[in-house]
This record gives structure tokens, C-alpha cells and sequence, in this order.
């Protein structure tokens, strides 16, 4: 009897070291084939307005751009764009069609289940934004009224007062207001072409990330913001749990930029302010 638990401890430690040894013959995987195919591929949206979008000429453009290719730069490796959906990136089941990815993700607790996130690089103010012609002056006005978010991001967990504000230092959510009805988009951009329909047609208002607010009425959208901003939140590259070397040289690639002075470049090059530093 002995003997056979003996066997059964011995087979126990065997099985125990070959998930430790397989462990450690994954990690760096994602960093090893970057560098053997010096690609990095990058998952970025093509609607995100100053994050990135597309240009005149259809190519992509923006801070997520501009940042990415200097990570890439720093890794010695090309660029690959490429534009999932932002459910797709969240979701976390990427299955290697990108190695990381930009959007500048609220990083939370339940995203940290299903990624990891090595950098924040971007620190942005969240606003109520309504029709020029609302008769909306703050955010409370808009107690009991229509609003549309685009879906898991933080403005919808702030709309169904549901935000948890879990990262490092975050301080408590304020709720200015409570939505009578909250309406879930494929991205901010559709919802914006909803409210500028017109007041209360469709929508009273959007929450959104504010730097995409002004850009899209810099661009002829017929909204204003409302202040004060409903809350301000972090901006993480993303990437797949299990290769912290790879993590690790994100982080060192943005540190660089932080340390230098890049990172605020590029940062009033697109938005005319600091945003890589916390609000």
C-alpha cells in the first residue's frame, strides 16, 4: 500500500513538473516570435477619433498609432495594424491575431481576468456631451433621460451606475445624474451620429471619453460638452496574461517615452494637452 501511494506521489510530482517546465517553455512566446519575425501587430480602431482613426488617404492615424510604432521602434520590429471590435479585444480570445492592443482600456479588476496591462500611457476625462440645441446645462439635467454609451467600455458602467473604480490611487465615482433608459452602441461614433439628429430624437445625450467629444465637433458635429466631467480614468495597452517579458518590454518602452518627454509630444500633437499624465 505504501509502494503504491509512493507511485502515486512520484507520477503526482512528475505530472507538476512538466506543467512548471511547459509554463516556462510558453513564456516569452509572444515576445520570441516578435522578434523572430520582427512584426509586431497591434490592434487598433479605425473610428476612435484622436486615438486613431483614418485619414483622408484611409490610413490609419493618431496617439495609438504614433505610440505603437515607437513600442514597435523600441522592439526593433514593423508595424501591423490591425481594426477588431472592441468586444473582440476585451473579450480576450485573440487567438494570435494581434500581440497587443491599443483603445486606451480602463484597466478593472474583471478585465484583469481575462488580460494583463504592462503601461498606462493615457489619463482622460469622461463628459456627458448633448445636442447644441439641449437645453441641458449640467449633467444633472439629464436625470431620467436617454443615453447613449458604447458597449464595456467605462462610460457605460458609469451610465447603469456600475463603475468600479478599482486601478491604482482611483478615487471615489461621483453620480451626477441617473438615466431613464441607457442605449448600448458598436462604438461612440454611431451614437454621435444618433444624437446629432437632433435633441432627444434619439438621444439626449452620449458619455464619452471628452478628447473624442471635441474632436468630433471639431470635425462639425453639432454637440457640446457638459461640465464638469463626470470622472477621468487611466488608459492601459493591453496584452494576453502568461509572457511578462513581453509586458515588461512594453512598459520599459513607454517609461522611455514618459522619461524623454515622447509620450507628452505626442499627446498635445493630437489632443493640444498633456493627457499622459493623471488628471
Amino acid at each position: 500500500m505504501n509502494k503504491f501511494v509512493t507511485m502515486i506521489a512520484a507520477a503526482a510530482s512528475l505530472t507538476v513538473a512538466a506543467v512548471a517546465l511547459s509554463a516556462k517553455a510558453n513564456a516569452g512566446a509572444v515576445l520570441d516570435n516578435v522578434l523572430a519575425t520582427k512584426t509586431l501587430k497591434v490592434a487598433v480602431g479605425a473610428d476612435w477619433g484622436p486615438l486613431s482613426h483614418l485619414d483622408d488617404s484611409h490610413e490609419l492615424v493618431g496617439y495609438d498609432v504614433d505610440v505603437a510604432k515607437a513600442v514597435a521602434e523600441h522592439l526593433g520590429a514593423q508595424i501591423q495594424f490591425v481594426t477588431p471590435g472592441w468586444d473582440i479585444i476585451t473579450g480576450g480570445k485573440w487567438q494570435g491575431r494581434w500581440d497587443l492592443a491599443m483603445g486606451a482600456m480602463v484597466p478593472t479588476k474583471a478585465r484583469a481576468e481575462a488580460l494583463d496591462f504592462p503601461a498606462i500611457y493615457f489619463w482622460g476625462p469622461n463628459s456627458a456631451i448633448v445636442h447644441k440645441d439641449s437645453k441641458a446645462t449640467t449633467p444633472s439635467d439629464l436625470e431620467g433621460k436617454v443615453v447613449g454609451v458604447a458597449g464595456d467600455t467605462s462610460a457605460e458602467a458609469y451610465a447603469n451606475h456600475d463603475l468600479k473604480p478599482d486601478w491604482q490611487n482611483a478615487s471615489p465615482v461621483q453620480y451626477q445624474f441617473k438615466a431613464g433608459q441607457v442605449k448600448i452602441y458598436g462604438t461612440t461614433k454611431i451614437a454621435f451620429d444618433d444624437l446629432r439628429l437632433g435633441d432627444g430624437v434619439r438621444l439626449d445625450a452620449v458619455i464619452v471619453d471628452t478628447t473624442f467629444a471635441r474632436d468630433s465637433i471639431k470635425a462639425g458635429y453639432p454637440l457640446k460638452i457638459l461640465e464638469p466631467p463626470l470622472f477621468s480614468a487611466p488608459g492601459a495597452i493591453s496584452v494576453l496574461p502568461g509572457d511578462k517579458e513581453f509586458g515588461d518590454k512594453i512598459a520599459a518602452a513607454i517609461k522611455k517615452m514618459k522619461d524623454d518627454g515622447t509620450l507628452s509630444k505626442l499627446s498635445t500633437k493630437w489632443y493640444d494637452a498633456d493627457y499622459s499624465k493623471e488628471q
